[in-house]
C-alpha cells in the first residue's frame, strides 16, 4: 500500500501530492494575490481660484511614479502628466481661464510605477 502526503503552502494555495516511489502531482488552487495599490494623495494649492489664475494639483505617491491628472470641467476635460520626484511629490499646474464660476471641477489622479497603480482625486471651484 502506498502512502500519500499532502502539502499546502499559503498564500499561493499550492497542493502537491507525493507518493512513495516517485510520482509527483501538483496543482495551483488559486492565483497569487494582486499587488497592493500604489499610494496616492492629492490636494489643491488653492481650491477656490479666480478666473485667469493658476492653481496646482499637489500629488504624493511613490518615488518616480508617473502621474496623470484629468480636470473635469463643466463642458470639457483637460489631461496633464508629470513624474513624481525622489520623495514622491509631483505638482501639476492648471491655468483657470474662463471656467464656469461655482462649478466644482473634479480632478482625477492616476499614478503608475513598476506595474502597480493607484488613484485618488481632489477638486476646485473657480470664481470670478
Amino acid at each position: 500500500m502506498e502512502r500519500v502526503r499532502s502539502l499546502v503552502v499559503a498564500p499561493l494555495a499550492v497542493t502537491a501530492a507525493l507518493t512513495v516511489g516517485g510520482a509527483v502531482a501538483a496543482s495551483t488552487a488559486a492565483a497569487a494575490p494582486a499587488a497592493a495599490a500604489l499610494p496616492c494623495q492629492a490636494s489643491m494649492s488653492n481650491s477656490h481660484p479666480a478666473d485667469y489664475t493658476t492653481t496646482d494639483v499637489r500629488v504624493h505617491t511613490a518615488a518616480y511614479a508617473s502621474v496623470t491628472t484629468v480636470a473635469h470641467y463643466r463642458t470639457t476635460s483637460h489631461k496633464k502628466t508629470g513624474t513624481a520626484g525622489s520623495r514622491g511629490n509631483a505638482t501639476i499646474d492648471y491655468y483657470i481661464s474662463g471656467a464656469t464660476p461655482g462649478y466644482r471641477v473634479v480632478v482625477s489622479v492616476r499614478v503608475v510605477r513598476g506595474g502597480r497603480s493607484g488613484s485618488c482625486s481632489t477638486w476646485f471651484t473657480p470664481h470670478r
